[in-house]
């Protein structure tokens, strides 16, 4: 299933169509398992063992324990919940904490949230003009009482791919310090061994499945303090009665996009490519993102125009794109990521992301490019 025919949708990173297959499931599970899975009658038993059989899915999916797979509500709750769980529980051990300046806004606020309410103290990494954070630069910033470090797998913004699993493997071997990873926009597009990652999360919405149902995957050596009080939901990590459909059909979700991940990518590369070559060659547009990112994330900016004109201009022509994350589109606030990578205000208030997908055809691309010449031209005269 994939928007109407007469739009173009290219903010695949933002959120995606739901499947048709998964759809049809999701709706099977609404109408005949409403059921509380905590509730110990027949049907109510029965869909707490379906919620378990897809967490057990999952895990076999990712190569970890089903007892470390967390369904919560999406992805920024995940986010909150594993850093603002972890940096509480362990205090005792250290009160630094590390992450990068790019990050989504639920790390970096809960961040902001420990350093502001609890005292702790965070470093922020700068990352290079095309987005990046070394090895080098986590080790200069580790100190004896650093007990987390924070880094995107690849930014939804740019689409900087992160040095993740070589990170992580040091921080494994030579320390003590916990490894999280928000792997919203690697999963289903790009392969990450979660081997060395203690904390790891992503959300079904973004991989063509249902809005509400993040997953967090914790090992089991790792131990949080709940936000969200109440029952003795997810080991007790999150009180509240589980949407037992989204949970359901999440290894489905999961499972479907695996299967597909080889051939969209490679469709992907060819229309990034074919995109990217044409935005070479316009005089006024300068990209921020490069072929070394993930194909999925195309960012530029257009010297002679701000990015609100030619996303409203592109919208009266029936193509969808945005400028920086959905969470923060609202904001009208330049790019902290492209601020970050060393960019001014102007240009950073100027870009704009167009996101990808398998579902992305040829034709759509052409379309673009075309209409972006004439809204160029247009602006330029």
């Amino acid at each position: 299933m994939k928007p109407s025919k007469s739009s173009i949708y290219l903010d695949y990173a933002s959120t995606t169509p739901i499947r048709k297959e998964v759809l049809d499931t999701y709706q099977v599970c609404v109408q005949n398992y409403f059921y509380n899975s905590e509730s110990v009658y027949t049907p109510a038993l029965q869909v707490h063992d379906y919620v378990e059989a897809s967490r057990k899915k999952i895990a076999e999916m990712l190569q970890v324990h089903s007892d470390e797979v967390f369904f919560m509500s999406g992805a920024s709750e995940a986010n909150s919940l594993a850093i603002t769980g972890y940096a509480l529980k362990n205090q005792h051990k250290g009160r630094h904490l590390i992450t990068t300046k790019i990050e989504h806004s639920s790390i970096l606020h809960a961040f902001e949230q420990l350093e502001a309410l609890f005292g702790f103290e965070v470093t922020y990494l700068d990352v290079n003009k095309e987005g990046l954070v070394s090895l080098e630069q986590v080790q200069q910033a580790i100190r004896k009482d650093t007990i987390l470090l924070s880094i995107m797998a690849i930014n939804n913004e740019v689409g900087s791919i992160q040095p993740i699993e070589k990170i992580a493997d040091y921080i494994k071997s030579q320390t003590r310090i916990c490894m999280m990873s928000d792997g919203v926009q690697l999963i289903g597009k790009h392969d990450l061994s979660l081997q060395n990652m203690d904390l790891f999360t992503f959300t079904t919405h973004k991989i063509y499945g249902v809005k509400g149902c993040g997953i967090l995957i914790k090992k089991r050596n790792i131990e949080l303090v709940p936000i969200v009080h109440g029952g003795a939901q997810e080991q007790g990590l999150r009180g509240g009665t589980i949407d037992a459909p989204s949970c359901i059909v999440a290894a489905k979700t999961l499972r479907l996009i695996q299967l597909e991940q080889q051939k969209s990518y490679q469709h992907v590369v060819q229309l990034r490519d074919t995109i990217f070559d044409a935005l070479t060659q316009m005089e006024q547009v300068h990209l921020n993102s490069t072929r070394a990112c993930s194909p999925y994330i195309i960012n530029f900016s257009v010297h002679t125009m701000n990015s609100e004109i030619l996303m409203n201009a592109l919208n009266e022509r029936g193509i969808y794109i945005s400028s920086q994350s959905a969470c923060s589109t609202r904001t009208k606030s330049p790019s902290h990521t492209l601020l970050a990578m060393g960019y001014d205000e102007k240009h950073a208030l100027s870009a704009v992301r167009i996101s990808l997908s398998h579902l992305t055809t040829k034709e759509e691309v052409s379309i673009l490019l075309e209409n972006l010449k004439e809204i160029l031209y247009a602006y330029s005269t």
